[in-house]
Formats: C-alpha cells, structure tokens, sequence
C-alpha cells in the first residue's frame, strides 16, 4: 500500500558554488539598480574600488597559491616532508621561515599552501612560520620595496629583518603555547584516495583550496573596503610629529586596509609626510595579519586559531618592525 511506504526527503545540499553562481545571476538580472544605486553614493564608489583592488591584486597569488597547495597535495609526501625538515622543531622552524623566500606571493595563496603543509605532515609551527615569512620576504616584495624607496636600502633590509624575526617568533610560541586543539582537524588524506592518479589529485586538492580560499578572500575584501573609507586623509598630517602614536595607527591601518605585499610598498611611499619607522611597521604588519587574512585563516584553520594566532601576530609584527627600524635605519626618523 502507498500509505505504508516510507517518506524519503531529499536534502539539497547548498556548496559555495552555488552562492557563486546565484549572486552571479542576481548581478546580472539587477545591473541597473546596483549601478545607479552606486553612482548617487561617492562613499559606496570608493568603496567598491577599494574591494575591486584588494580582490584584482589577490586573485592572481592565490591562484598561484592554490596550484601549489595541490601540488603539496599530489607531489609532496610525508615521508618526503620528514626527510627534508630537520628533526629539531626549533631548526625546522628556522628552515620554514626561510623557505618564504622562495614563494614570489601574497599572504591571499599562502593561506592554503600553509594548510596544505600541515594536512601533509609538517609540524603546525613550521608552517605557520612559512604563512608569515613568505608573503614578506620573496625577491618581489623586496624587489618592490626598493623601487618604492629609492636611496633607502634600509628599508629593504629592515622589511626583511622585521618581518623574518615576526614568523620566527611566531612559529616558537606557536611550539610553545600553541594547541593543535585550536585548529581544524586535518583534511590532507580527502585528496589522497588509493587509486586515484596524480593529476586527479592536484585537481581535486587545487579545486577545494580555490573555492574555499576564495570565499574567505571575498569576505575580506569587502571588509577592508567598507573600513576604507572611514579613515580620513587629515589624520596623516597629524600623526607626522608623534611617533608612538603614528607606529600604534599605521600599524591598525595595515590591518584594515589589507593590501597586497606586492602592492603596499607603494602605498607606504606614499604617506611622505610621515617618519620612515611607522611607514616601516605598516609593512611589516600588513602581510602578517589584515582583515581578509583573518578571514581566509579563519577559514583554513578555524575562528579559535585565528581568534589567538591575529592578535599576538599584530603584538609581535610591531615590536619586530620597530627594533628592526632602529637597527637598519638609524633609530626613529
């Protein structure tokens, strides 16, 4: 009898994609009115440029970050992982923050190669140092700085100092204070199915990291787009004659701001009116922990993490900065 048979329900189950894909089609079918709502409101222009040049700046390193995530995936196994990282945490640590000078990216691509690091084998702590080293201290970034700042080569050697000594103190407290209760659970062994090719794989493991990574990279965005436009240029001229009090905001506007380490250089030549200390912990603060990075590690490694793991990386970033900035340049000018 009909009545005796039982009732299936089907889930539907609603996947990143198809949020994609549906604010995609509400784009396109309501053109017009976002377009004039825009045009009548100068703050939300800016705003929306802001977000356009966080996401246009991103989206290439972290698709370069996710090609490699999922070459990590396919071609990098533990054993081999175990083989290359020294046995001491501490010396593996030193080795994974010097391994950023290897990876020309932003903070946006090394969010999942760091995941990915980890889902392989290597200790939390390594990784972590090599999330904070990599986006600060590869031959772009360096490269940029100098053009930046020319006739300043302390610039350069004081980026380099500052923000090297942040992933490595960092990746030591991480050994040291750190709880692995704190992150998500693995999720390396999903994209390594027996059977499965190599290319199989890298697609798979390339295809999670992109869709996951890029969803966070969008909240991040448009977070540091809206707070964009609530700091007023007059504040610049004021800060130029305290210099606590220059080093204290400009490292808060490294954060909302979230440029691109390949791009923020620029930014920081720009604020000529101000001393080259705070310009120097804008720089280093900004590819350790800016809103859409907080987002995308809240996303890869989960809130808790990133609840503890920002904070003390903004704590650390300044002090690293400003020792380094009176090594290399001189002291506080």
């Amino acid at each position: 009898m009909l009545e005796h048979l039982p009732a299936h329900r089907t889930r539907i189950r609603v996947s990143s994609t198809y949020v994609l894909a549906g604010l995609l089609v509400a784009g396109i079918v309501w053109q017009a009115q976002l377009a004039s709502a825009i045009d009548a409101r100068l703050r939300l222009q800016t705003a929306l440029t802001m977000f356009v040049g966080v996401f246009v700046q991103a989206i290439p390193f972290l698709v370069l970050g996710v090609v490699v995530s999922g070459a990590i995936a396919a071609f990098v196994s533990p054993a081999l992982l175990r083989k290359v990282l020294p046995r001491n945490e501490t010396a593996a640590i030193g080795v994974g923050g010097l391994a950023g000078v290897a990876l020309p990216g932003c903070e946006c691509g090394v969010v999942p190669v760091a995941r990915r690091l980890i889902d392989q084998g290597a200790p939390s702590s390594v990784a972590l140092a090599f999330l904070l080293s990599a986006p600060a201290i590869n031959p772009v970034v360096l490269i940029a700085t100098a053009v930046a700042f020319p006739g300043e080569p302390g610039m350069v050697a004081a980026r380099f100092a500052g923000s090297l000594a942040t992933a490595l103190v960092m990746g030591l407290l991480w050994s040291r204070f750190g709880s692995p209760a704190w992150m998500l659970p693995r999720g390396g062994p999903d994209h390594c199915v027996t059977g499965r090719t190599r290319i199989e794989v890298f697609a798979e493991a390339a295809r999670h990291d992109l869709l996951q990574a890029g969803a966070f990279l969008v909240l991040g965005a448009a977070t540091a787009a809206a707070l964009h436009v609530l700091v007023p240029p007059r504040w610049f001229e004021q800060l130029a004659t305290q210099m606590l009090l220059a080093i204290v905001v400009l490292a808060v506007l490294a954060v909302v701001l979230a440029l691109c380490s390949e791009a923020d250089a620029f930014v920081a030549a720009s604020m000529s009116t101000l001393p080259l200390l705070p310009r120097l912990v804008f720089l280093v603060v900004g590819p350790a922990v800016d809103v859409k990075l907080f987002a995308m590690q809240a996303g890869a490694f989960g809130r808790r993490f990133a609840l503890w793991f920002a904070p003390s990386t903004f704590a650390v970033a300044i002090v690293c900065a400003t020792v380094a900035g009176y090594v290399f340049l001189g002291g506080a000018r």
